[in-house]
């Protein structure tokens, strides 16, 4: 199986790892991964700050981009989600709207993929450490992946998985929320993180690398001893 690689700003300039991770696992799991290298942002911060004739250039651009692909991976639910939008973008644009439901039918977040396309609920990975979940907003409520990164971390080995309390609030990240409502933003996380704490947890899972970088920087700038790993960290470990 061919699988296109779509690796988002935030995994291509500071989360390279993680690609790194998902292609691993892809490639164990017989998929065939390729990288078009013509990718770009998804539009998703102009989306969501209302610049949505800009948002249509750079959707035309993906569509094109991914046109050839069978299937297009991301381990981001948040992006993944953006390439969904493009449908709404395109209500009185008949052709494009075509193009863009065809990009949505063959797009897939990284656990989602391997759960409901592979069948695999188990990609055999090791992980000995007390852990927790956040569940970001546009994977869940959006995209409406919820169960898959659950099945996939119930069968790491080793791994103690704790109920994150309130985990269906933002953690305050939102885009450019965190960027235009920086005092609100602030006291999310600071609840998140207080969330977090009270699981015991050595280490923050999350499937969205906006997340993990808001709440990420926040432990760091706090001083808390706790490490923040995305999902395909976790589940490319043999440790």
């Amino acid at each position: 199986m061919k699988v296109s690689l779509f690796i988002t700003c935030l995994g291509d300039v500071f989360y390279p790892y993680v690609g790194k991770d998902t292609v691993e696992i892809l490639e164990r799991l017989n998929c065939e991964v390729v990288f078009p290298k013509n990718q770009t942002c998804c539009g998703q911060p102009a989306y969501n700050s209302g610049y949505h004739k800009e948002t249509k250039d750079v959707a035309k651009h993906m569509i094109k981009t991914f046109e050839q692909s069978d299937y297009i991976v991301s381990p981001s639910g948040s992006c993944v989600t953006m390439f969904h939008e493009y449908v709404h973008l395109f209500d009185h644009d008949k052709e494009w709207q075509e193009k863009a439901q065809s990009l949505a039918n063959r797009t897939f977040e990284f656990t989602q993929f391997i759960v409901d396309v592979l069948k695999v609920e188990n990609v055999g990975a090791s992980f000995s450490k007390r852990a927790t979940y956040h569940t970001s907003c546009h994977m869940s409520r959006l995209l409406g992946v919820k169960d898959a990164p659950m099945k996939l971390l119930e069968n790491v080995k080793g791994l103690e998985l704790s109920n994150l309390p309130n985990k269906e609030i933002c953690c305050g990240f939102g885009g450019t929320f965190s960027v235009k409502m920086v005092p609100i933003s602030e006291q999310m996380v600071n609840e998140k993180i207080e969330h977090i704490e009270e699981t015991d947890a050595e280490v923050l899972i999350g499937a969205d690398c906006g997340c993990l970088m808001n709440i990420g920087g926040r432990i760091e700038r706090q001083g808390k001893p706790i490490k923040v790993m995305h999902i395909a960290q976790v589940l490319n470990s043999r440790g």
